[in-house]
């Protein structure tokens, strides 16, 4: 071996020790990149979560539908039951494909797979895996999303160009539940614990203005629902789809962002003890 050889084997064993290499930014991409590969096995999962938000208006906006006839929307007008519930189905379709990953599938590959003990011995950090579960989880909710807001579309529904903005902001509804549901994650330590997910998803499914307006529910409870995020969720996408714009919307939006950040801040922090610690 040549001395300028040796010299660079010398200087390549020791440079790592005293200057580790700069990290790497995008590594969160390897995570949705697993996803991928798995739901190519999964792939009727995924299916069905188009197809349940299709169920339900079908079978609660139009069947109960021809019993209710119309509601009045968010400026005071009038509208039929199908086209009142069909936005808050939208973000409901939004949480449920964001908070699915984030839940039950981050826990089973924490707890039982061991998949993130793997990707913490690669230079991806831990904040890498909990931006690309968040991420993964949001452009599923979103493909759901997308897809129901076109069947609106089609069914005529939506009736105000204002609607395009409903994918966007299904897509944040998407992301802050899945940031929320991720960070919830971090403090289960058994299958049980999701019975708490449920008690929490259902509430905000039945009680966020998705079927009838809050002044149909008592004074007290207007006031809770007001400050649950699904609802913040609900009148913007209500709103965006019936062209009844109103300044009050960013602070639906402010509030989602927030649950966003704080979210994935929060997810951070308790998977770097958990798993780095």
């Amino acid at each position: 071996m040549s001395a300028s050889a040796g010299l660079r084997d010398s200087v390549r064993s020791y440079v790592p020790r005293a200057l580790p290499l700069p990290h790497r930014s995008g590594q969160f991409v390897h995570v949705i990149e697993r996803q991928l590969r798995m739901y190519r096995r999964f792939w009727l999962i995924f299916v069905a979560g188009f197809i349940e938000p299709l169920l339900f208006l079908g079978s609660i906006g139009i069947g109960v539908g021809r019993l209710i006839h119309t509601l009045p929307g968010p400026g005071g007008t009038p509208v039929d039951y199908a086209v009142y519930v069909a936005p808050g189905l939208l973000a409901t379709s939004a949480m449920n494909g964001a908070v699915i990953d984030t839940t039950f599938g981050f826990f089973v590959n924490y707890k039982y797979g061991h998949v993130y003990d793997g990707m913490l011995a690669t230079p991806m950090r831990v904040v890498d895996v909990a931006v690309g579960e968040v991420t993964w989880a949001l452009l599923r909710g979103a493909a759901y999303s997308v897809v129901f807001l076109a069947t609106m579309a089609a069914l005529g529904y939506v009736s105000s160009p204002w609607a395009v903005f409903a994918a966007p902001v299904a897509v944040l509804i998407g992301m802050a539940f899945a940031a929320a549901g991720l960070a919830a994650t971090t403090w289960m330590r058994s299958f049980v614990d999701f019975d708490y997910v449920n008690l929490a998803l259902v509430p905000l499914f039945l009680f966020s203005g998705v079927f009838f307006p809050l002044t149909r529910y008592p004074g007290w409870l207007q006031a809770i629902i007001r400050w649950t995020p699904l609802y913040q969720g609900v009148e913007l996408e209500r709103r965006l789809v019936l062209g009844a714009i109103d300044p009050v919307m960013l602070l639906h939006l402010l509030y989602l962002v927030v649950m966003a950040v704080a979210g994935v801040l929060i997810a951070s922090r308790r998977l770097q003890q958990r798993l780095q610690p």
